[in-house]
């Protein structure tokens, strides 16, 4: 607390006084000075000690508001000009440093927050101090669960025991698989009480994916080219050799191989959506989708079909707010199921398309969407949902190939479905039909 301005001015008075007036005490007491002419020259002495008090106290108090930033005036006293001089060129300058400084810290945290790969900095008690935004992005809420992984907390521990640089390869299996290549460095020396490490999270996931489908798509496609190759093949040299004075038989043997042809490159085209989409399966989308426009435009593209086979569609659509995706897959995933609902469905028969909002079993507790596609079929045994989503798996496969399946519509679907961070259940039994649900998070 700030002492009253008489008080100040006393205690200056007498620390100029002290001396003086007690000279003059002393002399009056020896007998050595007239008592009424040292009276008046103590009382002098006092005046001018608080003129001169007032003076110096407010050329401190101006020096202490300088030195505090508060440039108003400069002290009157030679001395105290200087000490001001002085005083303000290091304030000057270490503003100069502190701004350097800020502007220092404002940089490497843009260059930290645009680096491409997640990066997390650890306290020594586990915590998480600072997230960049790639790490925001690709992890959100899980940041956490990857820094509890037995191998991260294994390479952190090492790199602040030796003060290395120290790696890990992670994997998760949920909410998608991905494939991590951690790298921890210690921010400090050595130190068994820990410090902050830096763990750069580079996400192979996309990388080991591309090496997985290059072997995957040359070992299916050339087991499933196969048989309309051969078919071609085999349909050319008759053509070139007995049928090639048979109009008839020519006519017949280029529409099987015009069919044929269709399929491969049917199949070709769904290797190759099945391919992208893998390769974008870890991230989610970050879309909007409006179901209340999307189903009637899917539903328009399959109306010679619907007509064709004399099917009724019951159609439920309430009215939705639009749900998190991307409105190019989930067409796809429409397509596919209408796609197949129409195939195998009854001729004559029902195919119902409904949306609902759901929650809780057996879906997930928070909010979503169903989207649920049946048919009143023949339905499919048991033994076989399980297995329905695995590429080229089909339950009939001559009758599936008759009516121009692929095998991988399915397939299409749960990748296209789990990179929505949603659910596919599919419902069946032998003479009942099938039904096929899509559950999407709100």
């Amino acid at each position: 607390m700030s002492q009253p301005p008489a008080r100040g001015v006393l205690r200056w008075a007498l620390l100029v006084l002290a001396i003086p007036v007690t000279a003059q005490l002393i002399l009056v007491a020896a007998g050595a000075a007239d008592l009424a002419a040292s009276l008046c020259c103590i009382a002098v002495e006092i005046l001018a000690g608080l003129g001169l008090g007032l003076f110096f106290r407010r050329d401190v108090e101006r020096l202490g508001r300088l030195l505090g930033g508060e440039a108003l005036e400069t002290p009157r006293l030679a001395a105290l000009q200087r000490v001001a001089i002085a005083a303000s060129q290091r304030i000057a300058e270490a503003q100069g440093e502190e701004a350097r400084f800020g502007r220092l810290l404002g940089a490497e945290a843009a260059i930290i927050d645009r680096l491409p790969e997640a990066l997390v900095m650890v306290r020594a008690d586990g915590s998480i101090e600072r997230t960049n935004r790639a790490a925001r992005q690709g992890y959100g809420e899980n940041s956490a669960a990857v820094l509890r992984h037995p191998l991260l907390r294994g390479a952190i521990d090492r790199a602040r025991a030796t003060g290395e640089v120290q790696t890990a390869d992670l994997f998760f299996a949920a909410p998608m698989p991905r494939e991590i290549h951690a790298m921890v460095t210690p921010m400090a020396p050595a130190d068994p009480g820990g410090g902050v490490a830096s763990v750069l999270l580079v996400d192979r996931t996309r990388e080991r994916a591309v090496e997985r489908m290059r072997a995957d798509f040359v070992a299916n496609a050339s087991h499933e080219l196969r048989t309309p190759l051969a078919s071609l093949i085999g349909f050319i040299e008759t053509l070139q050799g007995p049928a090639r004075d048979d109009p008839p038989a020519q006519e017949r043997f280029l529409e099987i191989m015009a069919r044929e042809a269709a399929r491969m490159n049917r199949l070709i085209d769904d290797l190759l959506s099945l391919s992208r989409i893998e390769l974008s399966e870890h991230q989610a989308p970050q879309g909007r989708i409006d179901l209340r426009e999307l189903i009637p435009r899917i539903l328009a593209g399959f109306e010679p079909r619907i007509a064709a086979r004399g099917i009724r569609i019951e159609l439920t659509l309430p009215d939705l707010s639009p749900v998190p995706g991307d409105a190019d897959q989930m067409s796809q995933v429409l397509s596919n199921l209408l796609d197949n609902a129409l195939k195998y469905g009854r001729e004559g028969g029902t195919v119902g398309l409904s949306v609902e909002q759901v929650s809780g079993a057996p879906w997930p507790r928070r909010p979503g969407v169903a989207i649920v596609v049946s048919d009143d079929g023949a339905g499919i045994a048991r033994v076989h949902l399980a297995r329905l989503t695995e590429r080229f798996y089909r339950v009939d496969k001559g009758r599936s190939r008759a009516i121009g399946g692929t095998g991988l519509g399915l397939a299409i679907v749960k990748h296209i479905v789990n990179r929505h961070r949603g659910q596919l259940l599919i419902a069946s039994e032998e003479g009942q039909g099938s039904r096929f649900s899509v559950w999407l998070p709100q």
